[in-house]
């Protein structure tokens, strides 16, 4: 698997790639279409953990299940504060709470006790996805989604305990004002989750809950002038036909100009919004930009910006539940994104853990208005080596490849840039089916050129992450694609890392 890599830069003549993480794990095809559950499973705790495929370059617990990044980060009096759906009881999707991290860096982690765990009858069949908001006064307080004793979704809350606690160790679920929103008649209280972030604009609170309506994927939108007792407006913040259930759902602003992060309640004649859903029905995550309508409380994506399966997605890879939030500390605006793996069940009890959190990436609007651009965070390049492997000036010849020598390790961290004479070359196609019609090997336009990651001795197996240039509306465009459908990839993993026979080379 092939994860956390972004677009830096890209010119008429070059391209500056970061490949953050090269990690080694299972085929990747997909992901399930929701979280399965096995009873018999869903309680043995880990007798020892196989570290053979867990990275070293994201957050991931000692052991057990992890899943959404939803509930999410949160920056508070010089901590970060990382919540995150875990099973602490087992290696599969079972016995939820939310976990809980801190950190000075957004690297180096310390595990806490969990913040929230099943207890109340508003929560007493789960304590699912949501989003951390600090309130004026510096209070922080969680939204989130509990499945009550009628397993109806409804959205809770919590508050810290001690204020005075740097690291929040302790959460109360308040008896008095929870639930905080009860669906009505009118709305599936079995497809009813995952509130955003709140922001404040009119002098109310805002938050919306994702939700359906048959095959209508909606944002109910809910508002209150003292975050206490909470209304839903006539219509909802957006909706959108043929996409299913929107878990997940993400709402914030991005400025139009520079790389500079905003508050989640700003606002600006010139600012646009970013609205992110998380599909059910795909296991993808979504994205529109538009514009916030304050006074009809609407949003409408720009021109071009699609609503569906055809729409802008975050990651082409295995990126899903994914949340942002604003960096106080350093004026960004930061994403994060979960990830599984392909193994079953039973090898995920085996070893003794499932699923990371993915790395966590800078965004901000390109200029154009059109999308978003992606970096990796600063604090990542902690992790590097002091003395790094570099090659420098080799010319690379159609179907040959040149080995990145010293490196045998199932990770690394890889930063190159690919020059060109002329992009003359690239060809008129269609973006989305690109990497999946040719893979690595059939040519076309310009391309595929990259990196063979985790490469055995004589190639019989490797990682392809590579990049092809195409014409789009008579522009040049730059796809990112990597491949990880060789069958027989999972059991030759072991055997190699075994003989750290495993190479990275230039494609």
């Amino acid at each position: 698997m092939m994860c956390g890599e972004k677009l830096r830069s890209s010119t008429a003549t070059s391209l500056h790639v970061a490949a953050f993480c090269v990690v080694v794990a299972a085929t990747i095809i997909g992901v399930q279409g929701s979280h399965k559950v096995y009873p018999e499973l869903q309680s043995l705790p880990a007798e020892k953990v196989d570290e053979t495929h867990r990275t070293g370059y994201h957050f991931q617990p000692p052991k057990h299940w992890i899943n959404d990044s939803h509930p999410g980060p949160m920056y508070f009096n010089g901590l970060y504060h990382l919540f995150y759906q875990y099973n602490p009881k087992g290696s599969v999707w079972g016995n939820i709470v939310w976990a809980h991290s801190v950190s000075k860096d957004l690297i180096n982690w310390q595990a806490l006790e969990p913040a929230i765990e099943a207890t109340k009858p508003f929560d007493i069949k789960g304590c699912w996805s949501g989003s951390a908001t600090i309130l004026p006064g510096n209070k922080p307080v969680i939204l989130y989604t509990g499945v009550d004793k009628h397993n109806r979704q409804v959205q809770d809350y919590a508050v810290p305990t001690n204020l005075s606690d740097p690291y929040l160790r302790s959460w109360v679920k308040p008896s008095k004002g929870n639930p905080f929103i009860d669906p009505d008649r009118s709305v599936n209280a079995s497809a009813f989750r995952d509130p955003t972030t709140a922001w404040f604009v009119n002098g109310e609170w805002h938050t919306v809950v994702g939700s359906k309506r048959d095959m209508v994927g909606v944002a109910y939108l809910y508002t209150s002038k003292d975050f206490k007792k909470w209304v839903r407006a006539k219509e909802p913040l957006h909706s959108a036909r043929g996409t299913g259930m929107w878990e997940c759902p993400d709402f914030y602003p991005v400025s139009p100009t520079g790389r500079r992060g905003l508050d989640t309640s700003a606002l600006g004649k010139e600012v646009k919004h970013v609205f992110k859903v998380s599909l059910d029905l795909t296991r993808f995550d979504y994205y529109t930009i538009g514009v916030y309508d304050k006074e009809k409380e609407k949003y409408v994506p720009d021109l071009g910006s699609v609503d569906s399966w055809a729409g802008l997605r975050y990651d082409y890879g295995n990126f899903y539940a994914s949340k942002s939030f604003f960096d106080y500390k350093k004026h960004r605006r930061v994403l994060w994104g979960w990830a599984n793996e392909s193994d079953g069940e039973a090898r995920d009890k085996d070893k003794g853990w499932a699923g990371i959190q993915l790395i966590p990436r800078k965004v901000w609007l390109d200029p154009s208005g059109k999308q978003l651009l992606q970096w990796p965070i600063k604090e990542l390049e902690m992790l590097r080596s002091p003395d790094p492997r570099k090659l420098n000036s080799k010319v690379l010849k159609h179907g040959r490849h040149v080995e990145v020598d010293g490196i045998t390790g199932a990770q690394a961290d890889v930063e190159v840039t690919f020059s060109f004479r002329s992009l003359d070359r690239g060809a008129d196609l269609p973006a989305q089916d690109v990497c999946h019609q040719k893979g690595s090997t059939v040519p076309g336009g310009l391309g595929p050129f990259g990196l063979l990651t985790v490469a055995s001795e004589k190639l019989e197996e490797f990682t392809p992450v590579m990049f092809r240039v195409f014409k789009k509306g008579g522009k040049h465009v730059v796809l990112f694609c990597s491949d990880a459908t060789r069958k027989t990839f999972a059991c030759l993993v072991k055997l190699l890392l075994r003989h750290r026979e495993l190479k990275i080379l230039l494609l």
